[in-house]
Formats: C-alpha cells, structure tokens, sequence
C-alpha cells in the first residue's frame, strides 16, 4: 500500500497545486491518530478523493476507499485498487467487500465510505446505505462524518469541468467522532449519521464565502443552477436503469460467447 499510496498523494499534490486550489481543512483534531475508523463522507465530485486523501496525510493516516467494481475493468484502475488496497464492492452481491472492510477496520485501519454511493447531482445529501454504519458497528470502531466542499466544481455530473488553473477553494471538515453498539438499532443509527452530515453540509457552505447565484455547482437551496433533491433523483433513477440495462446486456453476451 505504502509505495503506491506516495505515488498518488504526490500526483494528487502536484495537481492541485497547478490547479491553483486553495485548501482549508477543519476539524483534523476529530481524526484518530490511529486504531480503525469509518470515514463516512459526502459524495459530489469525480475528484472528491483528492482532497480526502492530502487531508489524512497531514494526520499521518491513510485509507483504503470503497470502490465501485466496474473500476475494475479498467487496467490502470485495477492496478491502481489493488496496490492502494482499496475494496471494490459489487453492488448486486457486497458481502465479500463488506467482511474484508470490517476485518480492516479490526486491525487499526480507516476505510472511507460514500454513504449516499453515487454522486449526488443536487448537491446536497441523498439517502444513505446502511454499510459505513452496519461496519464501524459491528468492528467497534468510530465514524468521522466529514464534508468535501468545492471539489464538485472542477469535476461532477451536470457541470461545466473545471481542471484547470481556476484557483477554486476546496473545504474539507472533520466532525467529531460517532459510536454505535453493536446491537443497535442501525435504522435510526443511519439517520442520525445523516442529519449530524446535513448539519456539518451546511456549516460548511455558510463559511463558503464564493457562490454566486444561478451558478452550475450551486445547490438549488442557496439559489444556484444545479437541480433540486427531487429533480435530481428523477435523473438519477433514468441513470441507474439504463445502467442495469447495460450490465444485463453485458452480462448476456458474456454468457452466449461461453
């Protein structure tokens, strides 16, 4: 993990360095400076991990993400997941992926977990899954909830990409620690989690001092282009469906040539 996870925190370092992005980081202090944790964090940008990951080191910490499979059908990114040790999940069977996060989690380790699990189009919190929750639990082990905010404007769904030299400022904050039993109630547990998120969401925006109305990457909420919570599911849901066409079609074809 070590070699590998140096290469891309450089690269990561290097490209936000040209880019001109200006970090702030909050609330490093609610890190643990070591043993297991769940990183539950916000999901709105392609490129969310970047800050993520450069926040950490400056802990002395590092992760290992939950990954989207079909990551793996792409050869630098198979390189890539397993050398940084991340855990690919397929969403249709993640039991594997969840057991190997939880034995993870056990021996001291942070794994970063996107409850919401695909990128939000609205930009404000969806529904969560259940894992980030169900895992720290049951390893007994803290959730850190944390907000990434301004990483969406370089590069996400529905806005115009950003990648170069724009200077945009990127916030990151750690909100303190959350404990769960394990034998709670996970249901309520979730919900907690996300109203704690929703919360810390809006801190972060409030100290954002750049949002210009009608501006693409700007929740509807705070008088922004991007769509609201309802529009955005609609179009999230034609995404999904086509793309569990395109895996069925896929996985057909797979079985005829066999």
């Amino acid at each position: 993990m070590e070699p590998v996870y140096r290469v891309l925190e450089g690269l990561a370092t290097s490209i936000l360095t040209t880019q001109g992005v200006r970090q702030h980081r909050f609330g490093l202090e609610n890190l643990p400076e070591s043993g297991g944790g769940v990183i539950a964090v916000n999901h709105t940008s392609y490129v969310d991990f970047m800050p993520l990951g450069l926040a950490l080191r400056e802990r002395r910490r590092r992760a290992r993400f939950l990954v989207k499979s079909e990551l793996m059908d792409i050869a630098i990114m198979r390189y890539l997941v397993k050398h940084a040790r991340a855990v690919p999940v397929d969403r249709t069977a993640g039991g594997e992926a969840y057991r190997r996060a939880v034995d993870a989690l056990r021996a001291g380790e942070l794994i970063a977990v996107y409850p919401e699990s695909t990128i939000s189009r609205s930009f404000e919190l969806k529904e969560f899954k259940s894992g980030a929750v169900r895992m720290a639990a049951e390893a007994q082990v803290p959730v850190i909830p944390t907000i990434i905010w301004g990483s969406h404007r370089q590069w996400s769904k529905g806005v115009v990409r950003r990648m170069g030299r724009h200077r945009i400022p990127i916030h990151i904050e750690f909100g303190p620690p959350l404990r769960f039993p394990a034998d709670g109630d996970a249901d309520s547990e979730i919900h907690q989690l996300h109203d704690v998120m929703d919360a810390l969401l809006r801190r972060v925006q409030e100290r954002y001092d750049d949002a210009p109305a009608g501006a693409d990457w700007v929740p509807s909420r705070l008088g922004g282009g991007a769509p609201t919570k309802a529009e955005a599911l609609v179009i999230e849901d034609a995404e999904a469906a086509e793309k569990a066409a395109r895996r069925a079609a896929k996985n057909n074809a797979e079985k005829k040539r066999e």
